[in-house]
């Protein structure tokens, strides 16, 4: 089969709880209130720094501390990983498709998923590949990194409708919408037509068939 499925990290793959709890204690704002206002500053809309700016935090004091964010992180660990993230890849490989996990995240991220077991034909992070979402040219990239496929035989799934399936999409793609996470329960479609909308990596899995129906169906 030459057809691809490629993941999301952040809320796909991994639960961020864990490192947004970290933000709120480096930075002194009680959790549930640093969630709070996540949880706003999605439904406002833009990049995810505009979190620090609601709580007048400027760029340049946010971006100094991500150094102790990380430390305190110490990267992915198998806690952070969603329950049905490995049986989801395991599931798709032994279906015959080509998985990849590519998504904005830290270069560092490609040698952690890959310690804990995701062993793959492509795992990449936007930081390697000097260009992030939902710039058209990071799903220009992805695709030659698939081998450059038509573009209707590369599925891209994530959970936000603005990084993932809107550009996803417009690269001619196949967007599957994981609807999990604040921004995937926040957001709403509006104009955005995904070619699936599932709630798991589960479903994804048990309705991959539809994201290529059959002709005539």
């Amino acid at each position: 089969m030459d057809r691809w499925v490629v993941l999301d990290v952040g809320e796909t793959l991994i639960d961020e709880t864990r490192i947004w709890g970290m933000w709120a204690d480096v930075l002194g704002i009680p959790r549930l209130t640093f969630m709070a206002v996540l949880g706003a500053a999605i439904g406002r809309g833009g990049h995810y720094g505009r979190i620090f700016d609601e709580f007048g935090i400027a760029e340049a004091t946010w971006r100094a501390r991500v150094p102790e964010v990380e430390e305190r992180y110490g990267g992915f660990q198998a806690q952070d990983l969603y329950p049905d993230a490995r049986r989801a890849v395991d599931a798709l490989t032994g279906l015959g498709y080509h998985v990849g996990l590519v998504a904005n995240q830290p270069a560092s991220r490609s040698g952690e998923l890959r310690a804990l077991g995701f062993d793959m034909e492509l795992i990449a992070m936007s930081d390697e590949m000097g260009v992030a979402k939902p710039d058209p040219a990071f799903f220009a990239r992805l695709l030659e990194m698939t081998g450059n496929p038509g573009p209707g035989q590369v599925a891209y799934a994530g959970d936000r409708v603005d990084n993932d399936v809107i550009p996803a999409a417009a690269a001619g793609m196949r967007a599957i919408w994981v609807r999990r996470g604040p921004w995937g329960m926040i957001q709403r479609a509006g104009n955005a037509q995904p070619a699936l909308t599932v709630d798991s990596l589960d479903e994804l899995v048990e309705r991959i068939d539809e994201v290529w129906p059959a002709p005539g169906t």
